[in-house]
């Protein structure tokens, strides 16, 4: 079988038994002992299955199991131990989210059919996962860009908005950071429901009437009760219904939010929307993110110092006049991109994606684009 698993044991002996006995129906690696086994798997991150004895020199199965938790999570983890009892084996299945509690002497029969049965279960998670983070996403991606050409003003920020969610997953280091990324592409989904002028004003972070302040304030809602309906995206859809939350709204402690992906997911949502729209006014990166920080409890402060590295990270780009001919995905509009006859096709900052580009050359063939375009070129 092409799956790696990996048995973890102080007893040499006992490692090099289960080779003797299973190598011939699995790809089977040993390790002796935890820390042994926690290197090999941060540095291949592509074991299947990992089956671990629970009494060893400086931290027992369980604790180990944990720690693989931490670090391959779609890992089917197995507890083999001589110390069974019932404390163990809650201790086992609650901490270390175990797949099997073997009892040692373990008949090599018994132990294959389980590492079969965890083989089965991995194959699930990670179905599962090319589920959600390549076959949804992309999915989400393509309506995404869809709305972009049907109402571009409403969808002008949502590149900038991914790549400011996209930086602070990265300097927090969350797991599935494609639930943040999916949120970001759908938090202004219910923009479709506002009137254009509407929406310019909000983007423009210009005051807004009172009717319009009470159709924004909705928006959240909108975007999140689209999105309820589609299987699987109920904790994104719960990340956009919180966008507009300040942080003091909730009664987490600042440790808990980032266990809470919904609650964190609104947290991040806010700051990027916000920063977003001061940056827009033309004020600094320093000074929005000065800006933000003074107003106290409105956003989640570990977020804002994620924000302050945002300035490191590389953002120059090179801004220059394109012609239609030599427009690119990827390219970033410095502009609004109108025909001659000041119909909006593309909005100051915008990536270009596919199907914009293909929209584009379309209109260049039959009706004048105005041209050359300024263009910010990564």
């Amino acid at each position: 079988m092409s799956e790696k698993i990996l048995f973890v044991d102080d007893d040499i002996n006992i490692l090099q038994a289960y080779k003797r006995q299973l190598r011939k129906q699995f790809d089977l690696h040993t390790a002796q002992g935890p820390e042994e086994a926690l290197k090999l798997i941060a540095d291949h991150h592509n074991f299947a299955v990992v089956v671990s004895d629970f009494s060893m020199p400086g931290m027992n199965g369980v604790e180990f199991l944990s720690e693989v938790k931490k670090i391959s999570p779609n890992s089917v983890r197995i507890m083999l131990t001589g110390f069974a009892n019932a404390t163990n084996a809650i201790n086992a299945v609650n901490e270390g989210n175990i797949f099997r509690f073997l009892a040692k002497p373990c008949a090599p029969e018994q132990l294959a059919l389980s590492l079969h049965a965890s083989i089965d279960q991995y194959h699930l998670i990670t179905a599962e996962k090319e589920l959600l983070e390549k076959t949804l996403s992309g999915s989400i991606k393509v309506m995404s860009q869809i709305l972009s050409l049907v109402n571009p003003v409403a969808f002008s920020s949502t590149s900038r908005i991914k790549s400011y969610i996209k930086h602070m997953v990265e300097t927090l280091n969350l797991p599935g950071k494609w639930r943040y990324e999916l949120a970001a592409m759908l938090c202004e989904l219910g923009y479709v429901t506002l009137p254009p002028e509407t929406t310019s004003k909000i983007l423009a972070n210009q005051p807004l009437s009172s009717n319009e302040q009470t159709l924004f304030d909705a928006h959240p809602t909108v975007s999140a009760s689209m999105l309820d309906h589609i299987p699987r995206l109920e904790e994104v859809a719960e990340m956009v219904r919180r966008q507009q939350s300040n942080f003091s709204d909730y009664t987490l402690t600042e440790e808990s939010i980032l266990a809470d992906p919904s609650t964190l997911g609104g947290c991040m949502l806010k700051v990027a929307l916000d920063f977003d729209r001061l940056i827009n006014t033309g004020m600094s990166l320093p000074k929005a993110i000065q800006s933000m920080s003074n107003r106290r409890g409105v956003y989640y402060p570990r977020l804002l110092q994620c924000m302050e590295s945002l300035s490191k990270v590389d953002r120059s780009m090179e801004i220059r006049p394109i012609y239609m001919k030599d427009l690119t995905v990827g390219m970033i509009a410095d502009e609004d991109i109108l025909t001659v006859n000041h119909m909006l096709l593309i909005a100051k900052g915008q990536e270009v994606n596919l199907p914009m580009l293909e929209r584009l050359r379309s209109f260049a063939k039959t009706t004048h684009i105005i041209e050359p375009c300024r263009m910010r070129i990564p």
